[in-house]
């Protein structure tokens, strides 16, 4: 096996996994490094993809080619849609996944993409030469010459686990922590943070007192994550129930008591912490108003008997673990089988990359993930799924790939990060986006396929359904929107719903816009109409019950994009700028920014700071 590649990825979590099958799925050469085969697509956290927002990513990963959303399919099992309650913006598709077939499946892909070769191997050095990345070196001084590589170290570098007062060198799940990358990094000159995050004890489910616990059944016949997968891939299969429970005044008693012993209130942990998903003693403490938290017992897969207590992540030491479990209803007689850990770990700090993932220092040098200082799967194999492209891209020759934050939550993230930095684990939030009705999970495909498909990521088949579903629901809002019914025939129907009758005749796409009147509903009406997908039905009535305000932040991207279009020259020297304040123009020496816009969101540059640079470049 030559010892030269054009793309090597390092570190075969989601956003390695991402990385790595894109580049070679581009036809270009690339090597996958793992330290461990076994650790590839690993879950040390909840084995769930998706949640709010977090849909929205694994959408949006495969309208643009990515595996994630067809990998979650095939090992789903338990599915549901969070927030139903509320707008179409914030449905968020979540499911419980197969810890063990996830990685089984993952695996199996990578060993069968043409271009791609995978290594069980420890990066611990980047080798650079003019600003430019030449190779890597492993822990066994073998070196691989490549043109780029991608840092998808996930919470490996220099981690460190901490149960109570114990601590030891480790990786999540007791895998081989990573030494040495983060000192080649440094002496790159690259900025390090240093992050910590957690997760809960696993228990064995023969140890459990399901009684106690309240069931939460998954939801009938859902719709899938991938396009690929047919859509009643759920119907007929016996989905496994997921439980709720609560802490309770003697849960929060112990752990009151026990605080010191906490490695993180101990003093033992230095790193910062999950701000949205904090440990069940910081809850404790931050919310001492509340009589209880809620907590949610999950499988971790067909063939194994342990369970995941989300909600329960602690440092504690291991007596105390014991004692606060078994506080908890139905775990009188709960066994642990793995103990709950926090785990410290070196990440950058991504304000020193660009919208494509790559270091403004280092050419050919690109990060991803975890080691971009976010949190979670799904942002992880976003990022992965850029910086692959982007490497392979820059490989071939061609322009790279850049997602604006108005066209995809991958582009919030990757402009948030780039901009703003981060002081935690970043983790995707629907308010994150100030345009999130534009960028919901059923317009996933709308927003990203063409874009998959201009860099190679979306085969010419896949490419044709895509333009025919896109002409099918344009053909059923304009036969809404000219199909007329008369009060007549309306009202029986809308009473039907206690919606208040028709006085005059109306189109369907008026009724439809009524509230409580949905497009399967409407076949009352309109016995004739075409046959649709459960999807493009599902894009039709969105896009017809939101239209007005759909039509208003459209104009409000607009506006956004003459922003984005004007770009800053990288080499401006903004300490010579007349007018621009002195924390301005620091901040953008550092930063960077590629155009006004990204400039606007940089902390501490005003609207007042942005009209001088605006003016500055009229007059250049």
């Amino acid at each position: 096996m030559p010892n030269t590649t054009t793309v090597a990825v390092i570190g075969a979590g989601h956003a390695g996994i991402e990385a790595a099958l894109a580049s070679a799925r581009m036809g270009v050469d690339t090597i996958l490094f793992t330290m461990s085969l076994e650790s590839i697509g690993n879950m040390p956290c909840n084995p769930s993809i998706g949640g709010t927002a977090k849909g929205h990513l694994v959408y949006e990963i495969d309208a643009l080619g990515g595996e994630m959303g067809r990998a979650a399919d095939a090992v789903t099992l338990q599915s549901r849609t969070l927030n139903l309650g509320k707008g179409a913006a914030v449905h968020s598709k979540r499911v419980q996944a197969d810890r063990k077939r996830y990685h089984i499946y993952m695996k199996s892909v990578l060993e069968h993409t043409p271009s791609l070769r995978l290594v069980q191997a420890e990066i611990t050095r980047i080798l650079v030469k003019d600003g430019h990345v030449t190779g890597v070196c492993t822990a066994l001084s073998e070196e691989y010459a490549c043109q780029s590589a991608i840092i998808a170290a996930g919470t490996y570098l220099e981690s460190r686990i901490f149960v109570g007062s114990a601590a030891q060198d480790s990786g999540p799940d007791g895998f081989l922590p990573s030494k040495g990358l983060s000192a080649s990094l440094q002496e790159l000159g690259i900025r390090l943070m240093r992050f910590k995050t957690g997760t809960p004890a696993r228990i064995n489910r023969r140890s459990v007192d399901f009684s106690a616990l309240e069931l939460q059944p998954g939801e009938e016949n859902p719709l899938p994550y991938a396009v690929s997968t047919p859509e009643d891939y759920m119907r007929g299969v016996e989905q496994i129930p997921c439980h709720i429970l609560y802490t309770n005044a003697e849960t929060h008693r112990i752990i009151r008591e026990n605080l010191t012993r906490s490695a993180m209130y101990g003093g033992h942990i230095h790193g910062t912490g999950p701000r949205y998903c904090p440990s069940i003693e910081d809850k404790v403490v931050r919310f001492a108003d509340k009589e209880r938290h809620q907590l949610f017992l999950e499988p971790l897969g067909e063939e194994t008997e342990e369970l995941y207590l989300q909600g329960f992540s602690t440092s504690m030491p291991t007596d105390v673990q014991q004692k606060m479990l078994k506080s908890l209803p139905g775990m009188q007689n709960a066994e642990i089988m793995r103990y709950a850990y926090a785990i410290e770990y070196d990440c950058c700090d991504p304000t020193q990359l660009t919208a494509t993932l790559e270091f403004q220092s280092i050419k050919g040098l690109y990060g991803a993930g975890q080691f971009n200082g976010t949190s979670g799967y799904e942002e992880a194999a976003g990022q992965g799924l850029l910086a692959g492209i982007n490497a392979a891209l820059a490989a071939k020759g061609e322009e790279a790939l850049t997602l604006p934050r108005s066209g995809s939550y991958i582009g919030t993230l990757v402009d948030d990060l780039i901009t703003k930095g981060t002081n935690e684990p970043y983790r995707m939030m629907t308010s994150r986006s100030e345009y999130r009705l534009l960028l919901r999970q059923d317009n996933a495909d709308e927003r990203l396929t063409p874009l998959g498909h201009r860099v190679g990521l979306i085969n010419e088949t896949r490419y044709a359904k895509f333009e025919k579903k896109m002409a099918v629901i344009e053909a059923e809002k304009a036969r809404l929107f000219s199909t007329h019914v008369s009060p007549e025939r309306a009202n029986p129907f809308l009473a039907t719903l206690e919606s208040p009758p028709l006085n005059t005749g109306a189109s369907l796409a008026d009724l439809l816009r009524r509230p409580g009147v949905t497009y399967a509903a409407l076949e009352a009406l309109d016995p004739n109409r075409p046959i649709l997908s459960r999807a493009a039905a599902q894009s039709v009535e969105v896009q017809i019950k939101y239209e007005g305000y759909i039509a208003r932040q459209t104009g409000e991207v607009l506006r956004h994009i003459k922003l984005e279009s004007r770009a800053l020259p990288q080499d401006l020297d903004y300490s010579k700028i007349a007018g621009l304040r002195i924390e301005a123009a620091q901040k953008l020496s550092q930063r960077k920014p590629a155009t006004i816009g990204q400039a606007s969101r940089i902390s501490g540059v005003s609207p007042a700071d942005i009209s001088v640079l605006l003016i500055y470049l009229g007059l250049h």
